[in-house]
């Protein structure tokens, strides 16, 4: 047996006393009844610079691991266009992933919880079997703000049925040029409509306390996300609509057109404002002071953090990355608060660290965005219920919100033709007839109809990416079953004419893209589209859907065609374009953007003195329902 001399038993007694003081030390930070006012100020004073930096460091699911959320003080990881867990991955698996890394960062000495991120531009669209919303620029048709609202609130269950906490959305760009890759995101070249459509965020996050001071973010509870209004500011109007270019306006044109958005959604309490690439004459918005400090948090009062897009400080030099140091130095001095690094996270972590220890960036600077970014994770309740669950897994893809889905399909889309002569419409199409022909690339393909971030960063054709109604299964599930319906993605103009049609349904438009891959100076639908449309409706009585991002060049094809519909980047739920061409419903919509005659025209937008457009804005026929 081995005896303990006096000293010996002293110091053993000592050191079992510190732990269990330590232990039972009250920590305020972790007392959910305290103001956020007064967690954030404990948990600071706590913090060392490294776990400051660690916060202001958003990563990449692929270079995530729980080690590194332990060892960096990692604030955020964020899946890119297409990264997923597993490919379909079920809500549990998307829950065990998230919750290993968030573990990770659990472990930490102060146990600060990471947020993870998704895109969710229309639902939630990296995810296997989630409701596929359409795109902004058909939303924007609908002028519905209260839709908007229900889609942010489907958006947000289907995002927690994951264990995710927070999405880069919605997009309040004002798409000045469809030239622009983005042009979809958009919800109308008017900032009216932008502006309105912003109810999207009070969907996601929850309606705004009545008492809540200004700027401050707000997520209510755990069936909604915190929010990230995009891309901040003036991404829709660059010159030749060309993605992360020059916008060249005055400071009133800016205001007046790209602002309204953002001046909404921080009265709407929005959680968090994602940078844009672009520049504003010639001054990248990353690093642009006067904007970010100046405006938006010293003005406007805005309390959430600022967050930089992919890369985005490697791009505030041309060539990308060509002086890192100054990079970082410009965007973190200019107020971005969380840099999306995504991957070579330690190469930022060290030059902010040195530029903090070198006095060259103020500590100052840096308890600013440590204290907007603890903010958002108290006011989401992530240090209360940092863990997710699988209690909302079965909101993935649930039906009420395909349904809500297919109603917005419905309300997206414009009647732009109706018959060659106004007295002879073609619409509503007759549900019982002996035989139709369905042709074009879009008819029966799930992948062209969602479009561009879907499953992946730009988009798949096919009807393998996800689970969803296409257009022509929309079309067999609605005719009479007596109606023999026949299809063919490019007839011949020979099998047209011997087929005796009684009338035929062409869909044509864009393929996917995303970004800079979607500009596109001349906006003409890629063959064989047009000799498809020429094929079909010289032959026999046709109505032509075109399924694109934005407005293209119809001008040629309009005298052939019987009927025309702007059907947009529908999603998932092709079922609501049948409701309405097989009159179950009426055309409603009206085009929230120019169509334009001649690419030569652009960029046109409604007040232009140059105004001539082949279908002008807010123009869209309607047709009455069918009654039964």
């Amino acid at each position: 047996m081995v005896g303990f001399s006096i000293p010996k038993l002293g110091f053993l007694l000592f050191c079992c006393l510190a732990v269990v003081t330590e232990s039972a030390t009250y920590l305020k930070y972790k007392d959910p009844k305290q103001p956020v006012g007064v967690r954030i100020k404990d948990l600071m004073k706590r913090m060392s610079l490294a776990e400051k930096i660690g916060q202001m460091t958003q990563i990449e699911l692929s270079v995530a691991t729980p080690d590194v959320m332990k060892n960096y003080f990692i604030g955020s990881v964020m899946s890119g266009g297409g990264t997923v867990p597993a490919p379909k991955a079920t809500p549990q698996t998307w829950i065990n992933m998230v919750n290993s890394l968030q573990k990770g960062s659990l472990s930490t000495r102060l146990g600060i919880p990471m947020m993870y991120g998704v895109d969710a531009v229309h639902g939630y669209s990296n995810a296997y079997n989630a409701t596929i919303f359409p795109h902004n620029v058909g939303l924007g048709v609908t002028r519905d703000p209260q839709l908007i609202k229900k889609i942010g609130v489907a958006t947000a269950l289907e995002v927690r049925a994951t264990g995710v906490p927070y999405v880069f959305a919605p997009s309040i760009a004002v798409c000045r040029d469809p030239r622009w890759g983005r042009c979809y995101e958009s919800f109308s070249e008017d900032p009216k409509i932008v502006e309105s459509m912003t109810e999207m965020i009070p969907g996601l996050q929850g309606d705004l306390p009545a008492n809540s001071t200004k700027g401050v973010p707000f997520v209510a509870g755990k069936k909604k996300v915190a929010a990230c209004a995009m891309h901040y500011v003036g991404d829709g109007g660059t010159t030749n609509g060309i993605n992360e270019n020059d916008t060249v306006i005055s400071l009133e044109g800016l205001m007046s057109i790209h602002m309204p958005g953002y001046i909404s959604s921080v009265r709407k309490g929005v959680a968090t404002i994602m940078m844009s690439y672009s520049s504003w004459n010639g001054k990248k918005m990353h690093a642009n002071r006067d904007l970010i400090t100046g405006f938006l948090k010293n003005k406007l009062k805005f309390k959430g953090f600022v967050l930089s897009d992919w890369e985005g400080l490697d791009r505030i030099t041309s060539p990308p990355h060509a002086n890192y140091s100054y990079s970082v130095e410009a965007g973190i001095s200019a107020g971005i608060d969380m840099v999306m690094v995504p991957f070579n996270f330690t190469e930022y972590i060290d030059a902010l660290t040195y530029q903090v220890k070198h006095n060259i960036i103020p500590m100052s600077r840096i308890d600013d965005a440590v204290k907007r970014i603890l903010r958002v994770k108290f006011v989401m309740g992530l240090f209360d219920n940092p863990i997710a669950d699988d209690r909302m897994a079965n909101q993935l893809g649930n039906p009420q919100h395909r349904e809500l889905a297919r109603e917005a399909v419905r309300k997206s889309l414009v009647l732009l033709k109706n018959g060659k002569s106004a007295d002879k419409p073609l619409l509503p199409l007759p549900k019982k007839t002996t035989k139709i022909l369905v042709a074009g690339s879009h008819a029966d393909n799930l992948g062209y109809q969602c479009g561009g971030w879907t499953i992946t960063w730009q988009g798949l054709s096919g009807n393998n990416l996800t689970i969803g109604t296409t257009i022509l299964r929309a079309i067999k599930n609605t005719v009479d079953p007596t109606t023999q319906v026949i299809y063919s993605e490019n007839p011949s103009a020979d099998f047209v004419k011997s087929n005796k049609f009684s009338y035929a349904i062409v869909a044509v438009g864009e393929p996917t893209y995303a970004e800079s891959f979607g500009d596109n100076l001349n906006l003409t639908i890629p063959d064989p589209g047009p000799s498809t449309i020429n094929n079909v409706c010289k032959a026999v009585k046709c109505v032509v859907i075109v399924v694109a991002g934005r407005p293209v060049v119809m001008q040629p094809y309009l005298s052939s065609i019987d009927a025309l519909v702007a059907a947009w980047l529908p999603g998932t739920e092709g079922q609501g374009i049948a409701d309405v061409l097989f009159g179950d419903y009426g055309f409603t919509g009206k085009l929230a953007r120019t169509w334009f005659k001649r690419v030569e025209q652009l960029p046109m937008n409604v007040g232009d003195t140059h105004y001539d457009p082949l279908f002008p804005f807010g123009f869209g026929l309607t047709t009455k329902p069918i009654k039964a």
